[in-house]
Order: structure tokens, then C-alpha cells, then sequence
């Protein structure tokens, strides 16, 4: 009889988990290194006799964690596992820090413009308002005759002008334009709103105030920016749609307007509201050239025309007698003004999402 041995069963490791942190562990790492901190602050603000930081805290803490994430992955994951840590752990920081100053401006811009965020603020003008009360309608009608009115006269320079540099520029005058839209993109808005007036001090002599003007200075802006974007989307279109239509006998214009347009519209449309984004909220131009009211006026082309940016510049830096009532004005304005620009880019990414050519047939 023989006797068959059979050897001890190994243990095998799965490559795939060995080696590694658990997925809580970083989190914990966190949480001590964040206790950690606390600690040391807590010390120093006991001994030198001021309030506790949160600031110092999580800074102390986040450093403790880089350096702790870094040393245990080391030790348990290797080198290469631990740089990417360490790696990640400073580009979240970065991420968090620039996240900080955009959360504390929408805190601090809906905490005081809810005071005033009511129907009469809506309803009403500051004709004859001295005090408490009144309200922004006339700023608001403002703001959209003058963007809508710099959108029409910037959206058809801005795109033909991208048609030509994609389409048709060639040479010395591709190359000028192509340069000065570069210098415009960087102009300041005060320039432009000084460019308009001494335009329109031409023709109506000098103190000459319109909403026309301000749309002017704010389509200097703007066509840098619809130029610049149409011109990329145009530039993504595939030459092949471009041969393809030629090839059929279809003239170069008609395959723009009917082939390379329409393929590119999601784009363009896009770009063109987050330009008129950019500059719904300039307030040196039109400080300069459309003037401040307290009367309603929906004619752009005669008298001073409010509009929101300005509105909120005037209530803050000139208040009356009851100063919280002008402020929270201000406050009330810029928070609607925000709200214009967020549903302004949303609005852009809405475009883009079901306007964009659909893939497959």
C-alpha cells in the first residue's frame, strides 16, 4: 500500500489588490492629518493668546497629509504608486484653493442680495426713489437693448470675418487681421468705452450719452471673442465635407453656407453667448458713454440708458442718507446680474448638446 503525500496548499496572492491601500485608508489618513492640524492650531492660538484658524488648520493638516499619503504608499505600494498619490493629493489642493475664491463670492453675493430679492425690485425704477424701495427694471431693460443691440452689430462682423480667415485669407491681410483681432482681445474695456465716446462726439458733440453707444464699446469686445470661436469651430470641419461638396459642382459660397455652417452652428452659437456673457457685465464703458438715469428708456439712440453693472457701481459707491437700503441694492443687482450670465452658459452648453452634428445616421 502505498501512501500518497500531497503537499502544503500555498497561499497565493491576487496581484491585483496586493500591494495597495484599502480605499478607506487615504480618507484616514485625512482625517488624522486634519485632527493633527486642529491640534497644532489649537496650541498656537492658546499660546500667543488669539482665535482659533481654521485656515491654519486645514493648511497644516493638508501638508501633514502629502507628506503621511506619500511616506505609507511608499512603504506598502511602491515608488511610482506614491508619486501618483502625492501628485494627485497637490492637484486636488490646487483644485480646492481656486474653487475658494469663486464659493466665497456666490456665498457673500446671495447672502446680502437676498435682502432686496423681491417683486418690487423687479417691478419698479428708481424714479423719484430716495430711501428704501425702489428698484432695478429699468437696469434690466438697459442691460438687454444694449447687449442685444451689441450682439447685432458684433455676431455678423465676428463670423464673416472667421469665414474669411478660414475660407479665403491668404497673405499679408490674413496675417494684419489675424494680428489685430489678437491686440482687440486684450484692449481694456475702459479704452473701448472711451472709443465710442469720442466717436459719437463727433457726430453729437461733446456729453453725448446713448445706450447705441455702449452697445458699440461692448461689440469692440466682443467680436474679438466670436471671431477667435468661430474661427476654431470652423477649423474643426472636415475638409472632406468641403471636397466632397465641390466636388459635386456646388460653388465654394454655397458649401460654406450649406455644408460648413450648419456643421459648425452648435459651435458658433455657443461661442457667441459666452460672448455676450464676457461682456454683459463690462461697467467702464458704459459708465463712460450710455451714462446712469433713475427713468425707464427703451430708446437706444436718444438719452442715458441704466444698465445693471452700473446700477450696482452707482448704488454702492454713492449712497444716500440711508446707506443699507443703496447697498443692498448693489447686492440685489449683482445677484441677478450672475443669475444672467450662469442661464447665459447654460444656455450656451444646451446649444451645444443637442445642436451638435448627431454621429452615425
Amino acid at each position: 500500500m502505498t501512501t500518497t503525500t500531497t503537499a502544503p496548499r500555498r497561499e497565493t496572492s491576487n496581484p491585483l489588490t496586493a500591494g495597495q491601500l484599502p480605499a478607506w485608508g487615504p480618507w484616514a489618513l485625512l482625517g488624522v492629518a486634519v485632527l493633527i492640524g486642529a491640534a497644532v492650531s489649537g496650541l498656537v492660538a492658546g499660546a500667543s493668546g488669539t482665535d482659533f484658524s481654521i485656515v491654519s488648520t486645514v493648511v497644516i493638516g493638508y501638508v501633514i497629509y502629502l507628506v503621511a499619503i506619500t511616506v505609507v504608499s511608499q512603504l506598502i505600494e511602491g515608488g511610482r504608486k506614491a508619486t501618483d498619490r502625492l501628485v494627485t493629493g497637490v492637484v486636488v489642493g490646487a483644485f480646492a484653493l481656486a474653487l475658494v475664491p469663486l464659493v466665497s463670492l456666490i456665498v457673500t453675493v446671495v447672502i446680502n442680495g437676498a435682502a432686496r430679492f423681491d417683486m418690487t425690485f423687479f417691478t419698479w425704477t428708481m424714479r423719484n426713489i430716495v430711501g428704501e424701495g425702489g428698484g432695478v427694471l429699468h437696469a434690466i431693460i438697459g442691460t438687454l437693448l444694449v447687449t442685444l443691440w451689441a450682439a447685432i452689430i458684433s455676431v455678423p462682423v465676428g463670423i464673416f470675418t472667421a469665414i474669411y480667415l478660414v475660407e479665403y485669407g491668404k497673405g499679408a491681410l490674413s496675417k494684419a487681421i489675424t494680428f489685430f483681432v489678437d491686440v482687440m482681445t486684450g484692449i481694456p474695456s475702459i479704452v473701448a468705452g472711451l472709443f465710442a465716446y469720442a466717436l459719437f462726439a463727433l457726430f453729437a458733440g461733446e456729453g453725448v450719452r446713448s445706450g447705441f453707444g455702449g452697445a458699440v464699446a461692448l461689440s469692440l469686445l466682443m467680436i474679438p471673442t466670436v471671431v477667435r470661436s468661430t474661427e476654431e469651430m470652423l477649423k474643426l470641419v472636415p475638409n472632406d465635407l468641403r471636397e466632397a461638396s465641390l466636388a459635386l459642382g456646388v460653388p465654394k459660397w454655397l458649401t460654406i453656407a450649406k455644408v460648413v455652417l450648419p456643421t459648425a452652428l452648435a459651435g458658433i452659437v455657443t461661442g457667441v453667448t459666452l460672448a455676450i456673457a464676457r461682456v454683459i457685465g463690462e461697467t467702464a464703458p458704459l459708465l463712460i458713454i450710455a451714462g446712469f438715469t433713475t427713468n425707464m428708456n427703451y430708446n437706444v439712440f436718444d438719452g442715458r440708458m441704466m444698465t445693471l453693472p452700473v446700477f450696482a457701481y452707482n448704488q454702492y459707491v454713492s449712497p444716500g442718507v440711508q446707506e443699507q437700503a443703496y447697498f443692498d441694492r448693489a447686492w440685489t443687482a449683482a445677484l441677478v446680474l450672475i443669475l444672467i450670465v450662469m442661464v447665459l452658459n447654460v444656455a450656451a452648453r444646451l446649444i451645444a448638446h443637442f445642436f451638435a452634428p448627431k454621429a452615425g445616421r
